[in-house]
């Protein structure tokens, strides 16, 4: 008998991806959300996986699994340097310096 594929397999795939370009275009947010959605979706394979090892093919399961902690661990560091420039003012202020900026490339 063939083994089949892990339900959630290519849901994990999509997440981790998804999340990997998350953690850099929305400042990690979206990818903090995606990698967790998605390290859920593993630990219930693995799980499924664990109850019936020759009933179900594991494939690259850890590979992505691996894929999404370090999304999520991007991710979640953007996320606490954006709290913290937040916090700081320093986003007010680096906001400021790229409006300074955008306005002498008009000029020019």
């Amino acid at each position: 008998m063939e083994k089949q594929k892990l339900p959630n397999q290519t849901a994990i795939i999509i997440l981790a991806l998804t999340s990997f370009v998350g953690c850099c275009c929305t400042n990690g947010v979206l990818g903090v959300i995606l990698a967790f959605i998605g390290l859920n979706l593993a630990k219930k394979d693995e799980k499924l996986y664990a109850e019936n090892p020759e009933l179900y093919d594991i494939g690259s399961l850890n590979t992505w699994k691996t894929v999404n902690l370090i999304s999520l661990i991007i991710s979640s560091i953007f996320v606490i340097w954006l709290i913290y420039l937040l916090v700081t003012g320093g986003f007010q202020e680096s906001m400021d310096q790229y409006r300074m900026l955008m306005e002498q490339l008009q000029n020019q």
